[in-house]
């Protein structure tokens, strides 16, 4: 394919996104579905610029001076990817392409980029109904913030220490382009790709297949750290889902204790025992919420329950950019529910001096902050205890928050807390 094809695609794909309500992933799949002509690197393109619009959708809106897919595509191209004029305007004459430039179009392309004078959220690129929120958590920085939350992101990668170490890893990838993370001993890193390029799939590489690494953003890694030194203990993981975090727990474990995952979604735990098979975990256990009382024998009995809660997911709109703009109040509203009978239930098997981790890949404050608060206020024996990791990302009250732009990861949010003796 050539330019103009790709961008004619990357537009329908946008269209169909708007007009069907489809996650950007099913919307690429359909499209792909039907061009069966295109390359990998014909599908690296579409995805690329389909997702840099959706990640600045608001503040290229703006400097077109037009709402459609069409000019936000036109403006991608020109201030995100840095395409000149001509490439523009030959991609759009183009008998595959979509229509020449229109002499409003080739004004605005041609002008200096500017948002001074836009709202936060413009420049922000969030959507308006969020502002009072974003202010709440992030204040002045809100804009730099939500620019942060609109970069490409990189592969994060966990060395399993059951099976390998950094080094080795570190070696056995080098031809990606891995290098360490920071943060973390055991945490690398593979750069974003460039804008048409596909993301490093390093999946595919044998050492993945043989249980070395997983794949892992660093704010998780970070907050699954947060759990300490655990070896020999009892750890439930609450909402286990497709179990990375229970696999970075069981890595810190060693293999020692007792470790055992839940879900309240049978579906969502497919994954585990295969992943875990592959890291070499054996002192996992799974219980199913398709028994009867999956939990029975372990109220009050661990030493840590790790609740990774259901969430808006606003911390990772850098991966997941079309979620940013999906997202409602009562969206919000669900998961604010969900997120207290989670917490409610999860407390009830914390032993007796044990602890309990509330972890969100979230930003808002009330997914946060305020939960912990409410909890806390309605469960006596439990308060409070500061996170001592990573001081840098640290809040007054002793809470975790991570953002793309202070720690270069997702948005994470984690609280520990202890129960009384």
């Amino acid at each position: 394919m050539r330019d103009g094809g790709r961008i004619a695609a990357a537009i329908q794909v946008l269209d169909d996104i708007d007009t069907r309500h489809k996650p950007i992933r099913q919307a690429l799949k359909t499209w792909s579905d039907g061009a069966r002509y295109a390359g990998s690197k014909d599908r690296a393109f579409v995805s690329g610029l389909a997702l840099d619009v959706l990640r600045r959708s608001r503040s290229l809106a703006h400097l077109m001076g037009a709402d459609s897919n069409r000019s936000r595509c036109l403006a991608a191209l020109r201030w995100v990817w840095e395409w000149d004029m001509d490439r523009i305007a030959a991609a759009c004459d183009d008998s595959h392409g979509p229509e020449p430039l229109s002499e409003g179009e080739v004004a605005a392309l041609s002008a200096l980029p500017s948002l001074k004078g836009a709202k936060a959220d413009v420049q922000g690129d969030y959507p308006d109904w969020i502002e009072a929120s974003m202010a709440r958590t992030y204040g002045q920085h809100r804009i730099e913030e939500g620019i942060a939350f609109a970069q490409r992101a990189p592969v994060d990668l966990r060395v399993n220490r059951l099976k390998s170490d950094a080094f080795d890893v570190l070696k056995a990838l080098e031809a990606m382009g891995a290098e360490p993370a920071g943060q973390l001993p055991d945490a690398l890193r593979v750069p974003a790709p460039a804008a048409a390029e596909r993301a490093a799939s390093v999946e595919i590489h044998p050492s993945f297949a043989m249980g070395w690494f997983e794949v892992q953003d660093l704010g998780s890694q970070m907050a699954a750290a947060c759990a300490g030194d655990i070896r020999n203990q009892s750890v439930l993981d609450y909402c286990a889902g497709g179990g990375g975090k229970t696999l970075a727990l069981a890595a810190a474990m060693a293999n020692s204790g007792r470790l055992y995952a839940y879900d309240s979604d049978a579906r969502r735990m497919t994954d585990i025992i295969p992943r875990a098979t592959r890291a070499g975990v054996t002192n996992l256990e799974l219980r199913t919420p398709l028994n009867k009382e999956p939990l029975k024998g372990l109220e009050g009995e661990m030493d840590l329950v790790f609740v990774d809660a259901p969430c808006s997911g606003s911390g990772t709109w850098r991966r997941h950019p079309d979620a940013k703009w999906r997202l409602t109040p009562d969206a919000l509203q669900r998961r604010l529910n969900e997120q207290r009978k989670v917490l409610d239930q999860a407390s009830l098997f914390v032993r007796p001096g044990g602890r309990l981790i509330y972890v969100t890949c979230s930003f808002f404050a009330e997914e946060n902050e305020d939960q912990i608060a409410a909890f806390v206020g309605r469960s006596p024996d439990f308060s409070v205890k500061p996170i001592e990791l990573f001081s840098p990302y640290l809040t007054p009250q002793g809470f975790l928050r991570l953002t793309p732009r202070t720690a270069g990861t997702d948005g994470f949010f984690v609280a520990l807390l202890d129960r009384k003796p």
